[in-house]
């Protein structure tokens, strides 16, 4: 049975976004490390491992609105470069009950939706078929509420040295099991810790 993976950064006092929703200063801690690229790094061996990119609508947005063109920029890092060839050509499976296809574009070839009342079934069935890991990143609604289900298996969590002081926290509520540490490795050159737990449920 293929993986569901969730990859998200969160602050060290355990935050998923600011107050205000904004995630950007997650990131601060580049402004330390002004030459790191262990975050984008690691994106791109999740995104390598997998086939399936499963989004809520408003990550779906946000990565919409900005890593289609960064492949052609000469501009952009190579890796960053590489995440936008990943990111367009994978498959994108949104939850949503009004994304359209016109919204789409450019990803039209690449991504269809599926209702909320029937994601848990939709996802099931993906986990049942032939495939690479499915990934996720954001998210943060849909992933808790999957987590809940017992259909994520593992939780990649990416601790930057940030603390936010407030915003919305990564969990919604405590998980239904006692997340298992995998492995946990610290990025020196950045100050990221990647924490990685299995959250599947014991099997009878």
């Amino acid at each position: 049975m293929r993986k569901l993976i969730v990859v998200n950064i969160m602050s060290l006092d355990g935050y998923y976004e600011a107050p205000d929703k904004n995630v950007m200063p997650l990131f601060a801690f580049r402004d330390a490390y002004p030459e790191d690229d262990s975050f984008d790094a690691y994106n791109a061996v999740r995104l390598r491992a997998a086939d399936t990119l499963l989004l809520g609508r408003a990550s779906y947005e946000g990565f919409k609105s900005y890593w289609p063109g960064i492949a052609d920029d000469p501009d952009e890092p190579p890796i960053q470069r590489e995440i936008s060839r990943l990111d367009n050509a994978i498959e994108k499976v949104v939850v949503s009950d009004s994304l359209t296809p016109d919204q789409t574009a450019p990803w039209q070839e690449s991504t269809r939706s599926v209702r909320g009342a029937d994601a848990h079934v939709e996802i099931v069935a993906l986990k049942q078929q032939p495939g690479r890991d499915i990934l996720m990143f954001g998210s943060r609604t849909l992933w808790n509420a999957l987590l809940a289900r017992g259909l994520v298996d593992e939780l990649h969590l990416i601790i930057a040295p940030v603390v936010l002081g407030d915003g919305t926290p990564l969990f919604d509520a405590p998980p239904p099991v006692t997340p298992r540490l995998i492995e946990a490795r610290s990025q020196s050159h950045s100050g990221l810790v990647i924490a990685t737990y299995d959250v599947r449920r014991p099997t009878a």
